[in-house]
């Protein structure tokens, strides 16, 4: 009852004033009038000179000016605190994801929402999401290793395009747009840090200043003859790690480190186009990375007896030991191509290649059984993927003798990946020669995090080819349809085929209906279909690997895994324009179906003393033979819906004397149901074992907001400048390991404050406040947090840090 309040409460109070800030003029543009709100967009259309307020499907412009008024510089920050459909969580003790966190859109899965840079397909992170966060199981983009100076504007399409753009658009798409100057460039200096207090249950009472953040970017622009430009974007980034451990009450110390990881970034991007003969452009981009972090593990005791043991002449760590995660990821990115005209068509063909490669380590820790002069520093070993992606678009107007052309639009996609993994150090995952101290069997490999084994390793490509055709006419005076229909071939899975229809009804100049029906896909990705990691557990005194393994390994097939397969989607979606000079407000409901969700299975277990003929017993004998004693993998199974609605309501006043004054406010309802979990295939166990258990589905339908409300506005007035934002987030459920441990996080409202004082036109210095109101989630149960170690939960949508205070100065020249 509660919850069905909240859906309806928050679907008027979305509906009847609405939503967000995501216009505004780039610095590079020309200044848009009063009554102009519209912008130009290229995503979810292909017909040229489309405004964002005239497209057949829901698209959002998020400009550069609209990233920077916050204290974040992290791009996926920044949009998340823009955009009320996306959220990004900020996850601890989760090994990579505590560096490379994923976004969501809609409540979908990360992987379920298609990047593009510049138009062309975006490459995913080479990391996959195994412990308990938002987005478990998935590999998505790493929006955070494309740096924000580098971005002109952010294209946000709110609606299923898999028929348009390809696998993975069921959520919708990000369009990055870079930043294209031939002169000018930008600097900002930010510097920021939390400013908060703290009190825990067990008796931190703390004033904390941690978190300490410096970034350093700029961007120029160089001529490239008489009309080529060459943009150049660099920056730099530290941030020291932050703490929100209680006290451990058994030592009387923190002991935990749950909190954002420490972390050192570069980026450079370059971006480029230039006029050829004839009408013809070439362009191209290029992009780089490196980051550097260290994230907390869990906590080893100083008296466990088989990670910290006493080997009779004393323990490495007499006060216990907190591991430490290490992270080196190196992101690139190029892509090139030309596009002109042959006769009547326009064409555009491109050709794109990423990669991104991981590499683990771990450090204040130890590998037990290489007792007391044994290392504390580990190589875990590394994760690559990489992509290469050859586009060709081709487009032109026919005129049927309809109120206005219908545009054509064809082409094709070809794409080969390629996902691997590198063994560690021997150290970071062997059984040393120390076996047994104390009398206790211990346990080996790194602890914190287990090094990648040999038989881990892998090496795997496969290719695909897709190709379309899209169509897009204005019928009759104020009725536009559209429909698009993509035929996918993959070299592991097979083919796909989607479909989308659309249409869209002008009244007037003021008013219009949308709505669309489309099907989708997502192919499953290199890494769920082929990512293995194992470590070891002692079954007595025998060693058996316990671990993730690919469905189509040896003992994936054992436990009823088979090949992966597509996830299907059907995607509704209706809802309306109005605008009125200044003032904007548009409204769209839909729904999404999923079937064969791709999700990680619960870890089936076995021992060698069950009774036989019991569950426990039959996984043993089923795994024993491959010296496991238990495992996890990925499947398809899950089926899913979720209806939810998008509002985005804007008034925008400026004056002759250039004051200017924006209202925003923006909301989504999302309700997420699994309808469908799978059970182990008949005949491997006595009795079905589910595969996607409470826990599971509990983190799918209520791990992230059922609404989000954002409410912001920006005045500029001479030389002062403010931006003032209140984002409210519903109640999510950190979902425990049984019901009554489950713990409701509670609504939220986070206040977000910034001053701007313009000193020139070149040089601004800005002061504000990320939760200003110094908010946190509700703390975890202590049944649930007996060491003080993690007082708040993984799915906070807005963290657990506080009150983040900063400054930036901004030049232009």
């Amino acid at each position: 009852m509660i919850r069905e309040f909240a859906y309806r409460s928050s679907l008027f109070a979305a509906a009847s004033a609405s939503v967000l800030l995501i216009a505004g003029a780039a610095s590079a543009q020309e200044a848009q009038d009063a009554t102009s709100v519209d912008d130009i967009v290229v995503t979810g259309t292909r017909v040229a000179n489309r405004s964002r307020l005239d497209t057949v499907a829901p698209v959002d412009v998020v400009t550069a000016e609209t990233l920077e008024q916050r204290g974040s510089t992290e791009l996926a920050t920044q949009l998340a605190a823009t955009v009320p459909a996306l959220n990004f969580p900020r996850p601890s003790a989760t090994d990579g994801t505590d560096s490379i966190r994923p976004a969501t859109l809609r409540g979908q899965g990360p992987d379920q929402t298609l990047v593009l840079v510049n138009g062309v397909r975006r490459h995913q992170t080479a990391l996959v999401n195994l412990n308990g966060s938002v987005g478990r199981g998935s590999s998505a983009v790493d929006l955070n290793a494309i740096p924000s100076s580098a971005v002109d504007r952010i294209e946000v399409l709110r609606d299923g395009a898999a028929a348009q753009y390809g696998s993975d658009a069921i959520a919708g798409v990000l369009n990055l747009r870079l930043r294209e100057a031939r002169e000018g460039g930008g600097a900002t200096l930010t510097y920021g840090q939390y400013i908060t207090d703290f009190t825990g249950f067990y008796g931190r009472d703390d004033k904390i200043r941690d978190g300490d953040t410096l970034t350093v970017s700029g961007w120029q622009g160089f001529a490239l003859g008489d009309e080529g430009f060459l943009t150049a974007s660099v920056e730099y980034r530290d941030r020291d790690r932050t703490n929100r451990s209680d006290i451990n009450p058994t030592l009387g110390r923190i002991t935990g480190g749950q909190g954002d990881a420490q972390a050192e970034d570069l980026s450079v991007y370059l971006n480029a186009g230039i006029p050829l003969s004839q009408g013809w452009e070439a362009y191209g981009w290029a992009g780089y990375q490196k980051r550097d972090a260290s994230a907390a593990a869990f906590y080893r005791t100083p008296t466990d007896a088989t990670q910290n043991p006493d080997y009779g002449n004393g323990r490495k760590y007499p006060d216990g030991y907190l591991p430490l995660i290490l992270t080196e990821t190196t992101d690139w990115t190029a892509a090139g191509g030309i596009r002109g005209n042959v006769g009547e068509w326009g064409l555009d063909i491109n050709l794109g290649y990423g990669s991104n490669k991981i590499e683990f380590g771990a450090e204040n820790t130890m590998n037990p059984t290489y007792g007391l002069s044994g290392p504390t520093e580990f190589y875990a070993g590394s994760l690559e993927y990489s992509q290469l992606v050859l586009g060709v678009d081709a487009s032109r107007e026919y005129d049927l003798g309809w109120h206005g052309p219908l545009n054509v639009a064809v082409g094709l996609e070809a794409r080969r990946e390629n996902y691997k993994i590198g063994a560690g150090e021997e150290a970071s995952y062997a059984r040393g020669p120390v076996l047994v101290a104390g009398g206790n069997t211990l346990t080996f490999g790194s602890r914190g995090f287990t090094g990648f084994t040999p038989s881990n390793e892998v090496d795997e490509d496969r290719s695909n080819v897709g190709v379309y055709l899209d169509l897009e006419g204005e019928v009759t005076e104020g009725l536009t349809l559209s429909g698009a229909v993509r035929y996918e071939n993959y070299s592991d899975f097979g083919d796909n085929v989607s479909g989308k229809l659309a249409a869209r009804y002008d009244f007037n100049p003021n008013f219009a209906i949308r709505g669309a029906v489309s099907t989708g896909f997502r192919a499953p990705s290199l890494q769920q279909q082929y990512y293995t990691q194992t470590s070891i557990l002692y079954i007595n005194n025998i060693a058996y690997e316990t671990g993730t393994y690919p469905s189509v390994s040896e003992v994936g097939e054992a436990l009823g895994g088979s090949p992966l397969q597509a996830e299907e989607s059907v995607n509704y979606s209706l809802g309306f324009v109005a605008r009125s000079g200044p003032f904007e407000l548009t409204a769209d409901a839909y729904r999404i179906d999923i079937s064969d969700r791709i999700i990680l299975s619960e870890t089936l277990t076995g021992t060698a003393t069950a009774a036989p003929g019991t569950n426990a017993r039959t996984i043993f004998d089923l795994l024993a033979p491959y010296g496991a004693s238990a495992a996890r993998f990925f499947i398809n199974g899950v089926d899913t819906e979720t209806t939810g609605l998008d509002v985005v309501a804007r008034y925008r006043s400026e004056t002759a004397a250039g004051n200017r004054l924006d209202f925003t406010l923006a909301g989504n309802v999302n309700d997420f149901k699994v309808t469908k979990t799978p059970v182990t295939e008949s005949g491997v166990l006595p009795t079905p074992t589910s595969l996607f258990g409470r826990q599971a589905v509990a983190r799918f339908e209520e791990g992230t907001p059922p609404w989000k409300v954002v409410f912001q506005t920006d005045w500029e007035a001479q030389k002062l400048g403010g931006t003032f934002r209140l984002t409210g987030y519903g109640d999510v459920l950190a979902a425990g390991a049984t019901e009554a441990t489950d713990l409701e996080l509670g609504n939220a409202l986070i206040a977000d404050v910034e001053a701007r004082y313009r000193f020139t036109d070149n040089v601004t210095l800005s002061v504000g406040a990320d939760n200003i109101l110094d908010q946190y989630p509700r703390q975890s149960l202590r049944e649930n947090n007996t060491t003080g170690a993690f007082p708040f939960s993984n799915f906070s949508p807005y963290g657990f840090n506080g009150r983040y205070v900063y400054g930036r100065l901004s030049l232009k020249w």
